[in-house]
C-alpha cells in the first residue's frame, strides 16, 4: 500500500533539508581554524549526507531529494504529474528552510562573505554560462544514472542510498572548482535565499534538469527497458 502524499512530501522536504544544511554548512565552515578540509572534505560531506538522506527517505518517498531528478523521473513516468509537483515544492521548501537556518546559526562574518555566500555555488570566472550548464548537465547525468541503476532498478544490489550519494564525491572534486557542482537546483536555491545573491542561478537549474532528463530517458527507455 502506497503511503500518503503528505508523508512522502515531508520525507522529501526533510531529505533535501539535510543535504542543503550540511552541504552548505561544510562550505561555510571550511575557512574556520581547525577545519580547512577544502574541496575533498566538502565533497565527502556532500557524499555522506546525500547517502544518508536517500537511505532514510527512500522507503517513504523514493529518496529523490532533488528537483532535477524529480523532473527526470516524471519524464519517464516514474512519478505522476501531481506527485512530481508536490515533490518539487517540498524539495524547494526544504532547501529554503536549510538556507534560513544557516543564516540564523552560522557566524555572519564568514557565512555572509561574498566568496562564501552561505554555501552558494560559484562559477569559475573564465567559464561561459554555456560551458557551466554543460558541466552541470554531465555531472547530473551521472547522478541520475546512479539513481536509475541502484535505486529504481528492481535488480539492483540493496545498498541504500550510498550508490547515489557517493557519486557526489568525484563530481564535486572535478566540478566543484568550475561550477560549484550543485547537481541540484535546490542546493543552489537555498543559499541564494540566505545570501540574496542570484548570480548564475539559471545555470544550476538548466544544467541539472537537462542532465537528469537525458539520463532518465537513456535508462528508462533503453538500459532498463526490460524492467
Amino acid at each position: 500500500m502506497s503511503l500518503s502524499l503528505s508523508r512522502r512530501a515531508m520525507a522529501e522536504l526533510f531529505g533535501t533539508f539535510l543535504l542543503v544544511f550540511f552541504g552548505c554548512g561544510a562550505v561555510i565552515m571550511d575557512p574556520f581554524p581547525g577545519a580547512g578540509y577544502h574541496v575533498f572534505g566538502i565533497a565527502v560531506v556532500h557524499g555522506i549526507i546525500l547517502s544518508l538522506a536517500v537511505t532514510m527517505t527512500m522507503a517513504i518517498s523514493g529518496g529523490v531529494v532533488n528537483p532535477a531528478l524529480t523532473i527526470g523521473l516524471w519524464s519517464i513516468g516514474k512519478l505522476k504529474s501531481s506527485d512530481a509537483g508536490v515533490y518539487f515544492g517540498a524539495q524547494i521548501v526544504g532547501a529554503v528552510v536549510a538556507g534560513v537556518l544557516l543564516k540564523l546559526v552560522m557566524p555572519s562574518n564568514v557565512g555572509a562573505l561574498r566568496s562564501i555566500a552561505y554555501g552558494l555555488p560559484t562559477v569559475y570566472n573564465l567559464l561561459t554560462p554555456g560551458h557551466a550548464i554543460v558541466i552541470e548537465a554531465i555531472l547530473t547525468f551521472v547522478l541520475m544514472s546512479a539513481v536509475m541503476a541502484t535505486v529504481v532498478s528492481t535488480k539492483a544490489p540493496k545498498i541504500g542510498g550510498f550508490g547515489v550519494g557517493l557519486t557526489l564525491i568525484p563530481a564535486i572534486m572535478i566540478g566543484g572548482p568550475l561550477t560549484g557542482a550543485a547537481l541540484n537546483p535546490a542546493r543552489a536555491f537555498g543559499p541564494a535565499i540566505a545570501s540574496g545573491d542570484w548570480t548564475g542561478q539559471l545555470i544550476w537549474w538548466i544544467g541539472p534538469i537537462l542532465g537528469a532528463v537525458l539520463a532518465a530517458q537513456l535508462w528508462g527507455r533503453f538500459l532498463l527497458k526490460d524492467e
